[in-house]
């Protein structure tokens, strides 16, 4: 890590318009700067592996390579790297995926400009940061039953709008056996319908559209 007074801050996040506000935020401060940017996560790795910034600002949805296996893979190499995770969704599923990978802070994007540079010095110091509201999500939901891998690919052929028949045809199962799935999903989402299903499981980072 750097010893200089500077923080160097390597941005990864495939939005143009987001990056350049972020890299304005950071340069505006007198503590931290931008040292390279990236805009997917096979890129930032590459990215990280040459500048070994002091934090990386790691959006999680990215094509290619998310955030999160970018997170991993860097973590995986460089142990001592420290990056915090950027993303939309405050869903617990989501964090603590991205905690279980070893991020060090988590932002979300409405919160930035409030948020950003404080984040960087506590992550840089060597502190955790955690958004209030997720950390309420983690709580609320740290007991529940995970869904199996299973599970998730019929809840995302029924984000999809797919019917039983064609999500059983597409995983090569029975229709009683999706029906099955799908009565377990409810349960464990504590769902109405596949609807409120897939509803509550967007909000909380199961799947994504």
């Amino acid at each position: 890590m750097n010893s200089g007074s500077l923080i160097r801050v390597l941005t990864v996040d495939d939005h143009p318009l987001m990056m350049a506000g972020i890299a304005n935020e950071i340069d505006s401060q007198p503590d931290m700067r931008v040292i390279a940017q990236a805009t997917d996560g096979a890129q930032g790795i590459e990215m990280f592996r040459v500048h070994r910034p002091d934090v990386t600002l790691m959006d999680i949805r990215m094509p290619n390579v998310n955030g999160v296996d970018a997170l991993t893979l860097i973590r995986k190499e460089f142990s001592d790297a420290r990056i915090i995770v950027l993303t939309t969704v405050g869903g617990d599923v989501q964090a603590l995926r991205a905690f279980k990978a070893g991020a060090a802070g988590y932002l979300l994007k409405n919160s930035l400009r409030k948020e950003l540079a404080e984040t960087i010095r506590a992550v840089h110091a060597g502190e955790r940061r955690i958004p209030p509201e997720v950390a309420k999500e983690l709580a609320e939901h740290s007991m529940d039953d995970m869904l199996t891998s299973r599970e998730l690919d019929v809840l995302r052929g029924a984000a999809l709008g797919k019917s039983n028949e064609e999500i059983a045809s597409s995983l090569y199962i029975s229709t009683h056996t999706v029906k099955n799935h799908v009565k377990s999903i409810l349960s464990k989402l504590g769902a109405f319908d596949r609807t409120h299903a897939v509803t509550v499981a967007l909000k909380r980072g199961f799947i994504e559209l």
